[in-house]
């Protein structure tokens, strides 16, 4: 048997669930197949028989234990091994956005996290704001900035999140240009009229820029390396791609742009931050350029 065979998706997904037992819990118990997945005995035993052909010697049986081991020769074929996977699916759990049935550990580890502020979208706005992205039309809003609430009229054409919040990136109708607007200050949507814009002409969301991240030149040598670690960078340098448009968010969140910063609370800087910031300033004039051209050069109101 090879991984290429072809075996039902469910059969694949219960081999995942074994790797992902043995490799994250070292131990693998028939009842487990049985519970997670409410299959009878005798399919659970076909299925762990049928994974021992394939594996060989990556799974040992325990008499002692009445259990399955993994030796030291296991290697992970149906499942993508990702500490990363596994800590957002923690996380998931503990903010409720996952049932615990989807996070397979017989027994969960203790786990916490600091207090997360969640900011809870109305389905009813996001259900609008979908089918407006999807047929291209606008939405009558009523949204509440900083400053005051009023009616606007938007043309939604994506989705986006700055780490704490959700955005809707859409065409401002009132404004002509592209603006982000925080998905829990809508308080009313209504259905629009067909939109007229080109999310093409949206120059900040379609461009990437690479953010050069390095640590703080004001930190040690061993606070250096630490910080290097934690941010697995090499070289001394972390490049992280992200669109213009999400630059911003990234930059706030982080405090590169308050060079005043004691180095141990700051531990990382931006060392690109200019051209960034030029490469947004130029973005925003390209984007109005264009519009500016499609339109005709109209007057705006």
């Amino acid at each position: 048997m090879s991984i290429d065979e072809k075996r039902p998706w469910t059969q694949n997904r219960r081999f995942e669930f074994i790797e992902w037992k043995l490799f994250w819990e070292g131990v693998l118990n028939r009842s487990d197949l049985e519970d997670t997945f409410d299959i009878s005995t005798p399919q659970a035993s076909v299925d762990l028989r049928r994974y021992r052909e394939f594996a060989g010697d990556s799974i040992e049986y325990d008499g002692t234990t009445r259990a399955f081991r993994p030796t030291a020769n296991m290697k992970p074929s149906f499942l993508k091994v990702s500490a990363d996977r596994l800590l957002i699916q923690l996380r998931a759990l503990l903010t409720g956005a996952l049932p615990r049935n989807e996070v397979w550990f017989r027994n969960l580890p203790p786990i916490d996290m600091a207090p997360d502020i969640v900011r809870h979208v109305d389905p009813n706005c996001l259900r609008r704001i979908l089918d407006a992205i999807r047929t291209k039309r606008c939405v009558d809003v009523r949204y509440q900035s900083l400053t005051n609430s009023r009616t606007r009229q938007i043309a939604p054409h994506a989705l986006a999140f700055d780490g704490y919040r959700w955005h809707v990136r859409a065409w401002a109708c009132d404004r002509d240009d592209f603006r982000d607007f925080v998905l829990t200050r809508i308080d009313h949507i209504r259905p629009g009229a067909p939109a007229d814009f080109d999310p093409a002409d949206d120059i900040e969301w379609n461009t990437k820029i690479e953010l050069d991240l390095r640590p703080h030149s004001g930190l040690t040598h061993e606070q250096s390396l630490a910080i290097q670690r934690d941010y697995s960078m090499t070289d001394g340098r972390r490049k992280i791609e992200v669109r213009l448009s999400m630059a911003y968010y990234f930059i706030m969140r982080m405090n590169l742009d308050l060079p005043d910063l004691p180095p141990a609370r700051a531990q990382i800087c931006l060392h690109n931050l200019g051209e960034v910031q030029r490469a947004i300033r130029d973005a925003k004039a390209e984007a109005k350029a264009r519009v500016e051209q499609r339109s005709g050069g109209s007057e705006r109101s």
